[in-house]
């Protein structure tokens, strides 16, 4: 059973569809970690055109999953709720694995560092115990 489904994580992130790449928070600790899980069915609008023969999802949008993984987690605390949490920098990104349709992507975002309203997730994206993605991501929190 999840933590939190995606109607919930609607509650904590602006995100919504079709941009919103959670399904459900699994497991969460504010303000230090949150593992979602967003099921991959052939019926999400990029697989269109990315690519008709070969669906593969998108890298860009598995490391956006991660970081609205990682917005779950800094924006579950109390003192940060209602704000948003944006990009800086992604650094260190490595795509290891495709994902496509009927994968189960686990996505795992770990705030490893914070000061004032700046953070860094480590992020690690996965299908069957076996890394797609990982990479560091650099946050800002609106005032």
């Amino acid at each position: 059973m999840s933590l939190l489904t995606a109607k919930e994580i609607m509650e904590i992130i602006p995100h919504r569809q079709p941009f919103m790449l959670l399904d459900t928070v699994e497991e969460l600790t504010p303000g230090i970690r949150a593992l979602a899980k967003k099921c991959v069915t052939y019926n999400e609008p990029f697989f269109q055109g990315h690519f008709p023969q070969e669906p593969v999802m998108p890298g860009v949008l598995i490391i956006e999953a991660l970081a609205q993984a990682g917005a779950v987690a800094i924006l579950s605390l109390e003192e940060n709720k209602g704000k948003t949490a944006y990009f800086a920098a992604i650094q260190s990104a490595r795509f290891k694995r495709k994902v496509a349709p009927g994968d189960v992507l686990l996505l795992e975002t770990e705030i490893v560092k914070q000061k004032g309203v700046m953070g860094i997730g480590k992020a690690v994206a996965t299908v069957d115990g076996e890394v797609a993605v990982q990479a560091e991501l650099t946050f800002a929190i609106s005032q």
